[in-house]
C-alpha cells in the first residue's frame, strides 16, 4: 500500500530519546511503504508546551503519549473515548480533519494481549507496582481479564499498600507482580523496585512494562526465584499497531 499523501506522526514525553516508537513506526513505514509518513520525538519539559505543538506542526495526525503526560494531557482534548475516559489515562491521541483532539488508551489493549498467554489457572491476584498512568491500563486490562489487584505506592493511600507491608504472606496471596513505575529503565539500569524477591516462586509472574533493558535487575531477581518472566515490548508492539488504526480509521 503506497500512501502519497504527507501525514505526520509522534511521540509526547519528556527525555525520550530512548524511546521504541520512533524507530518502530519508522522501519515500518519504511518496510510496508507508507511513502508520505513521518514520525518525530516531541520532547517538552512541561505539558504547557503541548498546544503549540498542535498549533505548529501541519499535517500532524496522530499522537502517542508516554510518561509524564499520560494524565496531565487530557485537559487540553476535546474528547476521550468511552475506554479512555474509564482508566483515566491517554497514550494514543487522534487528530481529525476538522482539527479536533481525540484521546484513546491502547495500553490496557497491549498489556492484555501480552499476558493473557502466561495466564494459568493459579494466576489469581496481581500486585501493581506503581500508581502513575501506566498503572491505570494495567488495572483496566486486570479488570478485564477478571483478576483482582492491589497497588503499592511508596506511601500507602486509600486504594494502595506500601512496599513496607509485601511480605511472605502477599507473594503466597498475589501470583503476579506488575512492575509499572520506571524504576529499572535506561540509563539507571542497577535501579529496582523494593520488593522481597526471594519469595517469588515458579508459581508466579514477574511482568515489567519497561523493554530498555531488555532484562530489568527486576525481572532478574524474579528469574533467579524460578518466575516466569515478561517484558513490556509485545506490549508496545500491541499498542502502537492499535494506535496506528485509530489513526488511520
Amino acid at each position: 500500500m503506497v500512501d502519497t499523501v504527507k501525514k505526520r506522526f509522534g511521540l509526547l514525553g519528556r527525555n525520550i530519546n530512548y524511546s521504541f516508537s520512533k524507530g518502530y513506526f519508522t522501519d515500518k513505514f519504511n518496510n510496508e511503504n507508507f511513502t508520505g509518513c513521518t514520525y518525530e520525538n516531541f520532547d517538552i519539559q512541561e505539558i504547557t508546551a503541548f498546544p503549540e505543538i498542535i498549533k505548529n506542526t501541519s499535517d500532524l495526525k496522530g499522537l502517542n503519549v508516554t510518561i509524564p503526560y499520560k494524565e496531565t494531557v487530557i485537559p487540553f482534548l476535546d474528547k476521550l473515548s468511552k475506554k479512555a475516559a474509564q482508566i483515566g489515562a491517554v497514550n494514543t491521541i487522534k487528530i481529525t480533519k476538522k482539527g479536533k483532539l481525540k484521546g484513546y488508551n491502547t495500553d490496557y489493549y497491549g498489556f492484555k494481549k501480552s499476558l493473557e498467554p502466561l495466564l494459568q489457572p493459579h494466576h489469581k491476584k496481581a500486585l501493581i507496582l506503581g500508581t502513575g498512568g501506566a498503572s491505570k491500563g494495567v488495572a483496566f486490562a486486570l479488570d478485564e481479564l477478571d483478576i483482582p489487584y492491589t497497588f503499592v505506592s511508596r506511601e500507602a493511600k486509600e486504594n494502595a499498600i506500601d512496599y513496607d507491608r509485601i511480605n511472605a504472606t502477599t507473594f503466597d496471596n498475589y501470583q503476579i507482580i506488575i512492575n509499572s513505575t520506571p524504576v529499572g529503565t535506561s540509563p539507571n539500569v542497577d535501579a529496582f523496585p523494593l520488593i522481597p524477591y526471594e519469595f517469588f516462586t515458579d508459581k508466579h509472574i514477574a511482568y515489567d512494562l519497561i523493554y530498555n533493558p531488555a532484562e530489568t535487575q527486576f525481572l532478574k531477581k524474579a528469574a533467579a526465584q524460578g518466575a516466569q518472566i515478561k517484558n513490556g515490548l509485545d506490549m508496545l508492539i500491541f499498542q502502537a499497531e492499535k494506535a496506528w488504526k485509530i489513526w488511520n480509521k
